[in-house]
């Protein structure tokens, strides 16, 4: 769930709050009892849980082999532009 910021109008008491992406915003402060905006938060980002996120983590274990070279799909058809890129 992610955390909003609330500032209210009234007093400026500023104050989270960790609500599912699907709940209205809080229209009234704790405080005061007056209205409140939502504020832009910089603080958000994801939060990775578990052994990790690497290329690693999912290739296979029993394969060791190299993987081939792509080919050009036109290389048959006689071009020859993009040979030497690679």
């Amino acid at each position: 769930m992610p955390t909003y910021e609330y500032q209210c109008l009234s007093c400026n008491h500023k104050f989270e709050l960790l609500q599912p992406i699907t709940a209205k915003p809080v229209t009234k402060c704790p405080k005061c009892a007056k209205k409140v905006k939502k504020l832009i938060s910089s603080t958000g980002g994801f939060i990775f849980k578990g052994s990790g996120f690497y290329a690693t983590d999912y290739k296979a274990k029993s394969h060791s082999h190299k993987a081939k070279p792509a080919s050009c799909p036109k290389a048959n058809e006689g071009c020859s532009g993009c040979k030497g890129l690679s």
